[in-house]
C-alpha cells in the first residue's frame, strides 16, 4: 500500500464524518427549534378560529376585553374594554390569549 491510497482513504473518511455532523446538527436544530415553533404556531391558529362572541380576550398589546361581534369576511373582530363599553375592531391574528374556559375544550 502506498502513501497515495492511504491520504486518498482518510480524506474521503473524514468527509463522511464531517457530512454526518453537519446533518446531525441540522436535524437537531430541526428538532428543537424549527418543530415546536410549528406546533406552536398551529396551535395559535387554532385558539384565533376558535374564538367565540362572548369570549374574554387579551391583545397582544395587552388589550383586554369581551367579544361582541365576529367579522369573517375582514378577519376582524369588535372587542367591548373597559366600563364606558368602549368597542375597538382588531384584527383576528392581534389575539394574544382567549381568557375564557369553555366546557368542550380539548
Amino acid at each position: 500500500m502506498n502513501f497515495n491510497t492511504l491520504t486518498t482513504t482518510a480524506a474521503g473518511g473524514s468527509m463522511w464524518t464531517i457530512i454526518l455532523l453537519y446533518a446531525a446538527v441540522i436535524g437537531g436544530l430541526y428538532f428543537l427549534v424549527i418543530r415546536p415553533q410549528s406546533k406552536k404556531k398551529k396551535k395559535e391558529e387554532k385558539m384565533r378560529g376558535n374564538v367565540q362572541i362572548g369570549d374574554d380576550v387579551t391583545t397582544i398589546g395587552g388589550i383586554v376585553g369581551r367579544v361582541v361581534g365576529i367579522k369573517e369576511d375582514a378577519d376582524s373582530i369588535v372587542i367591548e374594554t373597559g366600563t364606558d363599553r368602549a368597542k375597538i375592531r382588531i384584527k383576528r391574528w392581534a389575539i394574544g390569549s382567549i381568557d375564557t374556559i369553555h366546557d368542550d375544550a380539548e
